[in-house]
């Protein structure tokens, strides 16, 4: 079974095909292919050619691909769109599931950790989007969006782009970016996670944006009348 995975809800574009033998079981998945780059302003262009690399590089072609898996953030509005857009085309032109993944859990499971901790990302405003973590693949809360200073961490470590931003208030004072690593999310830890959950016949969530909070752009106001001076 193959399963291609990407996530573009942050300034990473991340693709991997992920596979497992017919009839293994969770523990058989492994990452046939990935490739990721950091670039916030290019996700329209970088994800397309991502996924044909991926797909070549496994040895496959897109007609072999049975699952598709897209980060739903939440992240910003534009980069997140691009995935989701892509995600939910390909999968109808190919005629195969698509699955969501909240692309903190990504973060959380290409930690490998076993202990509990948080995993925080960019929410711009001055703002993280974090939740908590039982081990790298346990999420034990929703993921919430607040100030760095508002968020209550009970001493655990925090990784994630959000905990590299502020350090003072989420890092324990660490300025070194890799005590905060992973610092996005990778594709091969999204692949995997959604495929190891699907052979253990756990339903995976709708691939839909989570938003924690209006758009930046809103509609325009109606114009405001003026009346007309008189002399």
């Amino acid at each position: 079974m193959l399963l291609l995975a990407f996530d573009t809800a942050t300034p990473a574009v991340t693709a991997a095909v992920c596979q497992a033998p017919e009839g293994g079981g969770p523990q058989t998945v492994r990452t046939a292919a990935a490739t990721s780059s950091v670039d916030a302003r290019r996700h329209g262009e970088l994800l397309a050619p991502a996924v044909r690399d991926v797909v070549a590089e496994a040895g496959a072609r897109l007609a072999d691909i049975a699952h598709i898996a897209v980060g739903v953030g939440p992240g910003p509005y534009t980069g997140l769109r691009v995935g989701l857009a892509t995600a939910l085309s390909l999968a109808d032109a190919l005629g195969v599931p698509c699955h969501g993944v909240p692309t903190l859990d990504a973060v959380a499971y290409a930690s490998g950790r076993t202990g509990p901790f948080i995993a925080a990302s960019d929410a711009r405003r001055k703002e993280v989007f974090w939740a908590r973590y039982a081990d790298a693949s346990t999420r034990t809360g929703e993921i919430a969006v607040d100030r760095p200073a508002d968020v209550d961490t009970g001493g655990l470590p925090v990784i994630g782009h959000g905990a590299a931003l502020y350090p003072a208030e989420l890092g324990g004072g660490a300025v070194d970016a890799s005590a905060f690593e992973p610092l996005y999310p990778s594709a091969p830890a999204l692949g995997e996670l959604a495929l190891r959950r699907l052979l253990a016949g756990e339903e995976l969530e709708p691939p839909r944006p989570l938003y924690l909070r209006r758009p930046d752009a809103v509609e325009p106001s109606a114009p405001k009348k003026v009346g007309q001076w008189k002399a």
